[in-house]
């Protein structure tokens, strides 16, 4: 076999190979829709607010999702190079990228079933879900260089990247609409079965138009079993460390930075619902994110392309963002109003009649309760100081707690006999937005289980009495004998903010840094312009990495979070597809399923180390605030290794060894 004969894109005329190119690229429409909806945007959120809300803090469910991200990543990292590296013995890439694809979606769409307090099924279901996304994005990188040719895999793998902004910004904006329209938890539970059915149409065009690559140079000894072939060749290519010294040079680079990147993009979420923004302004923010990174996506891309003339005023333009949105950002943070900005507001604060924001043990003299035993007894059953109190009553059992806020959230055990509760504010039944009835708290369970806790909310803030009133069906007799409350909270005020203003304000920013670039862009910045190649480009992304980071332990208001998100979107589609296609580059594309399972393994034990930051900061600090700031290392010593690659060297490397490999006699073993 002649390298000549190996060129898999001789023959193909540009109708055919560009739909090849927007079929591979389509996947990342398909794929991104997960990327969005469940990873980045409303099942985080749902963890943590519904199928978490039993969880002892927003804290515990951020670090209980970590933990689940980690354990996800960390299974697919250990089945990448090995599939990978059977991907090519057998050509199966599309095989595989099949299967992971089909587990992904299958799992996806059972997460319709995930309702209140459900956080072991959901967590299940993330995970496995995870799996099935990160699997077959392994695959599907592996494609990229069998559908681009090496001049075009910079904006082949840009152009991916844009469309998967696109495809998951368009699905992500109808679940906004869904979670607004429909009643209770069907807004993000029909939300999560339309990501399934997305991903499934839209995977479509890759697996029917993208052929597997149609030479392989490896091939079966006759006898030889898969598993051994592939380990073998995989263990050959670990000795080979040193032949592919810039690589795995790279590699490590890669490792170290995507570890503060895949964070995070996995994490924001989560975090921001920690530091008490609300969902929609939430979901909104990473909505933005998608649809600001389709342009900047290509921008970025093209920052390295030498035939491009317009990098300059790229390149300004991203260099003006970069300062104006940190600068404004801040100053609107301490200079406008917080009912327009989403400031934390004022804590509420006791009165002689209801308590003020804080935590409060069923011993404190703030609750008044209400009832008799049949003996005519006080209804209170005491324990040790400090210990909750154990409720009891004979028909009309009552807790009256008086505060000053908006939402409290209650802490309670179940058990056996514990009874059933109608939720009461200011003396009015509590409706559930699910089922449209008074809202219930079901003490009773199999099994005695601690700090169960629920969160109501009053329609606005001021004094309230929060109450709960015994009314037992299971056991009318007695109307339920026991009832334990461990705690209730006055949580902090909502922030309020004007989403028009803050989108205002960015939008004005734009237009200031469009017409800062375009008249200082060539004048000013063709010579850094011409500096940047690839690997520098990433370089820069790193940097901006590194603003982000320092701001994210900062900032504490919504017009913040918009801003930094906007900032996110500037960097992140570029750095991501850049990071892919100098990784092509260096690697034989004869064995792109081996080199990209190794890729693959980098990716997701990075992406392990970031959240599991995370879950160590909210169990043992209590905030996830020192994490983020950490962050800036991992950019830092990425940055550095970075800066020790030949690029040139390395290509030269996977030139030869494909080569080598297309001279490999029919059946014989590598």
């Amino acid at each position: 076999m002649t390298a000549a004969a190996f060129d898999e894109f001789q023959g193909i005329n540009k109708k055919e190979y560009d739909r090849r190119v927007w079929s591979w690229a389509m996947y990342d429409w398909a794929s991104s829709a997960f990327s969005t909806t469940i990873l980045a945007a409303v099942l985080p959120i749902y963890f943590s607010q519904v199928a978490g809300a039993n969880l002892p803090s927003p804290a515990i469910a951020t670090s209980y999702w970590s933990f689940g991200l980690s354990l996800s990543l960390f299974i697919v990292a250990i089945l990448s190079p090995l599939l990978g590296t059977i991907s090519d013995v057998i050509r199966g890439r599309k095989l595989f990228l099949a299967i992971f694809a089909g587990l992904g979606i299958v799992t996806t769409a059972l997460l319709v079933l995930v309702t209140t307090g459900d956080w072991v099924l959901a967590s299940i279901l993330g995970i496995l879900g995870r799996i099935g996304f990160n699997g077959a994005i392994t695959f599907f990188d592996a494609l990229l260089p069998h559908v681009a040719r090496e001049g075009d895999r910079d904006r082949v793998s840009t152009l991916g990247i844009a469309l998967g902004f696109l495809g998951g910004g368009i699905l992500l904006a109808i679940n906004v609409v869904m979670i607004w329209l429909l009643p209770g938890t069907w807004g993000p539970r029909l939300s999560f079965l339309s990501v399934a059915l997305w991903w499934a149409i839209f995977s479509i065009p890759i697996l029917r138009n993208v052929p597997e690559p149609s030479a392989a140079p490896a091939r079966l000894q006759e006898g030889k079993n898969i598993l051994t072939t592939s380990f073998k060749r995989l263990g050959q290519t670990l000795k080979d460390v040193r032949q592919y010294r810039q690589l795995f040079t790279y590699l490590l680079a890669f490792f170290v930075y995507n570890d503060g990147i895949g964070t995070i993009i996995s994490v924001a979420a989560i975090y921001g619902a920690e530091l008490g923004f609300g969902s929609v302004e939430l979901i909104l923010a990473l909505l933005l994110v998608q649809f600001a990174g389709i342009p900047y996506s290509l921008i970025f891309g093209q920052l390295p392309d030498v035939t491009d003339k317009r990098r300059p005023i790229y390149l300004a333009f991203i260099i003006f963002n970069v300062i104006a949105l940190p600068v404004v950002g801040v100053w609107s943070a301490h200079n406008l109003p917080a009912n327009l900005i989403g400031a934390r507001p004022p804590p509420y604060l006791s009165t002689d009649d209801a308590r003020g924001e804080g935590l409060y043990k069923t011993t404190n003299s703030a609750f008044k309760i209400i009832g008799t035993w049949q003996t005519g007894q006080e209804i209170i059953r005491g324990a040790a100081q400090d210990a909750p109190y154990l409720f009891s009553a004979d028909r009309m059992g009552r807790i009256d707690f008086k505060f000053n806020g908006q939402m409290v959230k209650i802490s309670y055990k179940t058990g056996p006999d514990h009874g059933i509760w109608v939720v009461y504010i200011d003396n009015q039944p509590l409706i559930d937005p699910d089922t449209r009835q008074p809202a219930l708290i079901d003490a009773y369970s199999p099994s005695m289980r601690y700090n169960v806790s629920q969160v109501y909310q009053a329609a606005k803030p001021g004094e309230h009495i929060f109450s709960l009133r015994n009314t037992d069906q299971k056991n009318p007799a007695s109307q339920g004998n026991v009832f334990t409350l461990e705690s209730l909270q006055v949580v902090p005020g909502i922030r309020q903010s004007n989403l028009l203003v803050i989108i205002g304000l960015i939008l004005a920013i734009e237009l200031v840094g469009g017409l800062f670039a375009f008249l200082t862009g060539r004048p000013f910045f063709t010579g850094l312009a011409q500096l940047l190649d690839t690997k520098r480009t990433i370089m820069v992304a790193l940097l901006i990495y590194v603003v982000i980071a320092v701001w994210g332990y900062f900032l504490n208001s919504v017009i913040e979070f918009w801003f930094l998100a906007w900032m996110i979107a500037v960097v992140q589609g570029g750095g991501q597809a850049l990071s892919r296609s100098l990784y092509a580059a260096l690697s034989p594309a004869a064995k792109s399923g081996e080199f990209f399972g190794l890729f693959s393994v980098m990716e997701k034990f990075s992406a392990i180390l970031g959240p599991l930051l995370f879950a160590t900061a909210g169990v043992l600090l209590g905030s996830s605030r020192p994490a983020v700031l950490g962050l800036v290392i991992l950019f830092g010593i990425g940055a550095l290794l970075l800066s020790l690659v030949d690029v040139q060297e390395g290509k030269l490397v996977a030139n030869r060894v494909d080569a080598a490999l297309m001279t490999v006699p029919q059946g014989k073993d590598c």
